[in-house]
């Protein structure tokens, strides 16, 4: 099944972590929520973002490999990939987001907001 798909992220404490291209990024103690997609296979995509030990490789893969931040619920909707940006852009509205985090190839301001 395609997708897409929120995860509800618990950071437990404020913390700094080495984005890969990002640089190193303040994550304020609080719940997250990341907004993605997944065009093949959309229940082992959201499998894979819960396991801690992973490859690097999507913005969201450095902080849930923080044993300080954890997937603490997932929403997802099977769906075409432009609702991803919709969403994101709705969720910008609260203009409390990690600026350029997960949206490097779209031109969302972010995909990863702080509620």
């Amino acid at each position: 099944m395609k997708g897409i798909y929120i995860l509800l992220i618990n950071v437990e404490k404020d913390l700094k972590i080495n984005v890969g291209s990002l640089g190193k990024i303040d994550f304020k103690k609080g719940i997250y929520c990341y907004v993605g997609s997944a065009q093949n296979n959309l229940e082992k995509r959201i499998l894979r973002h819960i396991s801690k030990n992973k490859r690097k490789f999507w913005h969201v893969d450095y902080l849930l490999s923080n044993r300080w931040a954890n997937v603490i619920g997932v929403i997802y909707i099977e769906a075409d990939k432009n609702m991803e940006c919709k969403i994101a852009r709705e969720l910008e509205k609260k203009k409390d987001f990690i600026p350029k985090f997960g949206s490097s190839d779209c031109k969302c301001k972010s995909h990863l907001f702080r509620v």
